[in-house]
């Protein structure tokens, strides 16, 4: 019979088998049960959120509500309160407005914190009042009120500068102030003529200012970067209460009484500046709704939990042992006779361990020097055999295999013990699985006798052979 012939023999489909096959566990989520796991677990999760959508709102409504800087209604550190309080017993009349139509042409302080000033507004502010403290970080407002200059960092340090020889005599009255705020420095290549600057302040790699004034067609602006002079914690530090009350107490304009307009900006009001949102169309965030909603469905979708594995019987029975034939077969033909051999070395050492009862995880000069002591060999003969180097040729590769089954019969010996399926050596395991058993028919190559020498009648078989196959 030839080889391919074997070879199809060996790898035919058996006969399938008249005793049923287990059906195997019912798929996990089916039926009643399954269902109701699903919907307390998606009742779970909306609970989940619910109780964290509770607990945001309960601690967003009770933190307070002041945190904005300059807030003239706040008594925190970072409102003031107390500015506007000292500006009413002089007199001043505070009017704290959120739309810049309400101004009057008196004294304006624009408190721009949060940046969302349009730079048109701005400038109609500017051509209206009489006098404009402006505080902002927005270069496009500083460019639109007539003033070239742009911020250029935070200065958290409460120093204390001399402000005596500052051309703005409300400040020069004022004598010092805090530079806690915001520093300003001029535009490149732009002219700063007519711009008076004050409060100087060192920034490392130049100077900034932290006070500028420009005079307008109806009157001037003041850029107040210093802004810890309106601050409740810093109003009464060096002369920052004289600089407020100096720059917000003119008053000025057509009222009799003195009127200062606090105006505050929101991002809300109709003077903002357009945002993206703003400019996209209103349909636009119902599409990003509905994307979100599409996205979370085909979360749900393709993230759902897959069943248990189904076990199938298998058309053909593949022996262990020919993994390692093939793998061996792969070695041969690439001729890499090292890594073969290096294989072998690997299961030895593994089968050695074992028998001396040392764990998985012993080093391998742990190994070699245990194994030198069982068989009383040096530590350099068992290295160069269950480690050694490269393999140059066949006759070499023989040789180094035949030493290590030594090695290993030498080992089991010295230890006594019986040799099991765990720890035979690599020629006893080779000659093993070449023997084929005892209950199967022999191998291909063995042909039954032919029909032209027929067996001799002098000597029949005995009793105990017949009924053999042949």
């Amino acid at each position: 019979m030839s080889a391919a012939g074997a070879t199809r023999e060996r790898t035919a489909t058996p006969e399938p088998s008249t005793a049923p096959v287990s059906a195997g566990p019912a798929p996990a989520g089916t039926g009643r049960g399954g269902l109701a796991r699903r919907v307390a677990l998606w009742s779970v999760v909306v609970a989940v959120a619910l109780v964290l959508a509770v607990a945001t709102a309960v601690v967003q409504g009770s933190a307070p509500t002041d945190r904005t800087p300059l807030d003239p209604t706040s008594t925190t550190a970072s409102g003031s309160r107390a500015l506007v309080r000292v500006l009413e017993q002089q007199g001043v009349a505070v009017d704290v407005v959120r739309d810049a139509g309400r101004l009057g042409d008196g004294t304006v302080l624009v408190d721009d914190s949060a940046g969302v000033l349009d730079p048109g507004v701005a400038r109609r502010i500017v051509a209206r009042a009489a006098h404009v403290v402006l505080v902002t970080e927005d270069a496009r407002v500083l460019d639109a009120v007539g003033l070239p200059l742009e911020p250029a960092s935070r200065v958290t340090e409460r120093r204390t500068v001399s402000t005596t020889t500052c051309p703005v005599p409300a400040v020069a009255a004022a004598r010092s102030v805090t530079t806690e705020g915001s520093a300003y420095v001029a535009v490149p290549d732009a002219d700063t003529t007519g711009v008076e600057l004050c409060a100087s302040t060192d920034l490392g790699d130049g100077r900034g200012w932290g006070i500028a004034r420009t005079t307008t067609a109806g009157g001037d602006v003041v850029l107040l970067g210093t802004t810890g002079a309106l601050r409740n914690d810093t109003i009464t530090t060096a002369g920052d209460a004289a600089l407020a009350l100096g720059l917000l107490g003119q008053g000025g304009g057509s009222s009799a009484t003195p009127m200062l307009g606090w105006y505050v900006p929101t991002p809300a009001g109709g003077d903002a500046a357009p945002t993206l949102g703003s400019l996209a169309p209103p349909w636009v965030p119902s599409v990003l709704a509905l994307l979100g909603l599409v996205a979370v469905a085909a979360a749900v979708w393709r993230g759902r939990r897959l069943g248990p594995l189904v076990v199938e019987r298998l058309p053909v029975v593949v022996r262990a042992a020919e993994t390692a034939e093939g793998r061996a077969r792969l070695y041969a033909r690439t001729r890499d006779r090292t890594h073969a051999l290096d294989t072998l070395r690997v299961a030895a050492l593994r089968r050695s361990a074992g028998r001396l009862g040392l764990a998985r995880s012993t080093h391998v000069d742990d190994v070699v020097r245990a194994v030198a002591r069982a068989t009383g060999r040096s530590d350099s003969e068992v290295g160069a055999v269950l480690v050694g180097g490269p393999v140059g040729d066949d006759r070499t590769l023989v040789t180094a295999v035949a030493e290590l089954d030594a090695l290993e019969r030498a080992l089991r010996a010295a230890t006594g013990g019986s040799v099991d399926d765990r720890h035979q050596t690599t020629s006893e395991r080779r000659t093993e699985d070449r023997q084929p058993p005892s209950d199967q028919y022999p191998p291909p190559d063995q042909h039954p006798p032919s029909n032209k020498h027929p067996p001799s009648n002098k000597h029949p078989p005995s009793n105990k052979h017949r009924g053999a196959r042949p």
